[in-house]
């Protein structure tokens, strides 16, 4: 676990490029499969980690989950936090699904809000 305010932002920086690696994979792979994000704690970091793979539409998502592909998804994630240098996580707890569609019905498209709301 990184000790310092310093080592936790070289990891994210790292981290976020990880990611948008997986990102790009996705989207070549997975139909309906837009963007990803994360959010962390740095005071309870890395078990705070949340990654959310963001699909268009909720029957894109529901489409993917149902093919199985979340374990793609949870993959390119293991990789890229391998790749990032993260501490251990556990993947079925800090990955989740969502979607534009659904963030537009429950919160008026502000994802900073539904992040936020979601995170705790």
């Amino acid at each position: 676990m990184p000790s310092t305010p310093r080592e936790i932002a070289r990891l994210e920086r790292q981290l976020v490029a990880a990611l948008t690696d997986a990102c790009e994979t996705a989207k070549a792979e997975i139909a309906g499969f837009e963007w990803l994000t994360h959010t962390v704690n740095p005071g309870d970091f890395p078990q705070s980690l949340r990654i959310t793979w963001v699909f268009d539409t909720r029957a894109s998502q529901d489409h993917a989950l149902a093919a199985g592909l979340d374990a793609r998804m949870r993959e390119l994630t293991a990789a890229a936090l391998q790749d990032a240098g993260i501490p251990t996580v556990q993947l079925n707890r800090c990955v989740i699904f969502d979607s534009e569609e659904a963030c537009r019905l429950h919160h008026h498209g502000d994802w900073r809000l539904r992040l936020t709301r979601s995170a705790n």
